[in-house]
């Protein structure tokens, strides 16, 4: 669930460079190195309004830090610790992509088979979908999180509830929009599908199987399925940032939408120590099962996924530094895990607040000041060879900022999604900065799978007021996608 827009900028955003030699375990932090990562977190939850983050800092398991900031409730002054429990998001589906692993491992299954053995009802269209293909979001099948199809008028609206045959027979009626393994797109359905799978395979529900063969092994006593029900000792509570920018509590969701297997699981910083001390061993996967997670699927023509995505995990480099990870949002909750296997450094970010937290960039900076080659790049002004870009976006500016019509400048499928609601809070996030505000370009990049520089970053700063601007721009010059962002440093 869960997948935050952050995620898509850090894809964007990897650099690609060659693997380093493991080093190694890592000595315990410097009071100086703690310090440096106080002060980030800190300045983090002020620049993003962020109410409470955990934070744990681990070389193969061994806990360097676990340390919490701020509130895990703001009402009640609660404030946050290492055993606060926050909400997973898409980290979730790490360890979904481990229970189908430990099923392969057991012969109940294979990763090639089709996902009608198991869902004898389903479509035609659904043979020749298989079982890797929703483990590596290649299967084609619609995402049942979008707006439109999780609206009050959707099939799945978030806040009615359903059973998981009702579920699955909404499924099945979901359109396939390439061929599986053709390409890449990330699909909560998918990960849903896989929980289902689980249960009819093994007999109990997904989050029981994982409780007996990962968490109850691992000794993750805290790790479990959310529930709006049970008493939960250490729970913190979720926020959004509302109108005016000011922090309100989390959406409520259905019972069903927080217990599907694409994100819905309660978490902390030392469990999550336990977890990563596993993935150095073959306690739960085989190195085979290990290695097949963590390499980038191949679509059909034999080429890596664009997005360079496994089985539950991206797979990417950070400066000359192989990073495992994986990011989700969910329900008023961020939270990254960042895997240096050739570095024996993870850092794990939990935050309580909604896609408006930045927790993968959290953890980057982190690993940086522990580790300096890890550092991020920061975002400095680059020469624009494409100008007109930016005089399109001053235009567009100066129409937001005077109650102008935008639309002209916006692709056909863009402007249908601008409503007056949208125009006129992007007029008051303009106030301070336009007119008279400085446009810099920070970042222009090529996006997966494309070869047409169409993505474009923009500081926009008058005297103490800062943003960012992501700009999309289609083959026919006009504004695909545009979206204010706060101003970060780095990349």
């Amino acid at each position: 669930m869960r997948i935050v827009n952050v995620l898509l900028l850090a894809a964007i955003f990897s650099r690609t460079t060659a693997y380093a030699q493991t080093p190694p375990p890592r000595a315990p932090l410097d009071p100086q190195q703690v310090h440096a990562i106080d002060s980030f977190v800190a300045s983090e939850m002020r620049r993003l309004q962020i109410p409470g983050a955990a934070v744990g800092v681990y070389s193969r398991g061994n806990i360097l830090l676990a340390k919490g900031y701020g509130f895990a409730n703001v009402e009640l002054n609660v404030p946050v610790k290492p055993e606060t429990l926050f909400q997973s998001g898409s980290v979730g589906k790490q360890f979904i992509a481990t229970a189908i692993l430990l099923l392969a491992q057991d012969n109940k299954l294979s990763l090639d088979d089709s996902i009608t053995k198991y869902f004898p009802d389903a479509p035609a269209t659904w043979k020749p979908i298989l079982i890797k293909n929703l483990l590596s979001h290649t299967s084609g099948l619609e995402d049942y999180t979008n707006p439109t199809l999780s609206g009050p008028s959707g099939t799945f609206y978030l806040r009615l509830d359903f059973s998981e045959n009702q579920l699955l027979t909404k499924f099945e009626a979901l359109p396939i929009e390439f061929a599986p393994g053709d390409k890449w797109a990330y699909s909560n359905t998918n990960y849903v599908l896989l929980g289902i799978l689980i249960h009819r395979i093994t007999g109990m529900p997904y989050a029981d199987f994982l409780n007996q063969r990962i968490f109850t092994p691992l000794h993750m006593t805290s790790t479990r399925l959310i529930s709006q029900s049970d008493i939960i000792p250490n729970r913190s509570a979720g926020y959004g940032i509302g109108a005016g920018d000011q922090l309100k509590n989390q959406e409520w969701v259905s019972p069903t939408f927080n217990s599907t297997a694409d994100g819905s699981l309660y978490l902390n910083v030392l469990d999550m120590a336990k977890w990563d001390a596993a993935l150095y061993t073959t306690q739960l996967l085989s190195q085979s099962s290990l290695d097949r997670m963590w390499s980038i699927y191949l679509l059909n023509d034999g080429k890596p996924n664009p997005n360079q995505y496994g089985f539950g995990w991206w797979i990417r480099q950070q400066n000359n530094h192989k990073v495992i990870e994986h990011g989700g949002n969910w329900q008023g909750f961020t939270a990254d895990i960042s895997r240096y296997p050739d570095d024996n450094l993870t850092v794990v970010v939990l935050t309580n607040l909604d896609a408006h937290s930045d927790p993968d960039l959290m953890a980057h900076v982190i690993a940086g000041l522990i580790d300096p080659p890890l550092s991020p790049a920061k975002l400095a002004a680059i020469p624009d060879t494409q100008p007109e870009i930016a005089a399109t976006l001053e235009k567009v500016l100066d129409h937001l900022a005077t109650g102008q019509d935008v639309l002209p400048f916006f692709s056909t499928a863009f402007a249908s999604s601008i409503t007056p609601g949208a125009t006129a809070g992007a007029k008051a996030t303009l106030a301070n900065l336009w007119p008279g505000g400085s446009l810099t370009l920070v970042k222009r990049l090529t996006p997966p799978g494309t070869t047409t520089p169409l993505i474009s970053l923009f500081r926009l700063t008058k005297q103490e007021n800062t943003l960012m601007i992501l700009v999309f721009i289609d083959p026919e010059g006009k504004i695909s996608n545009f979206r204010f962002l706060p101003n970060r440093e780095y990349e």
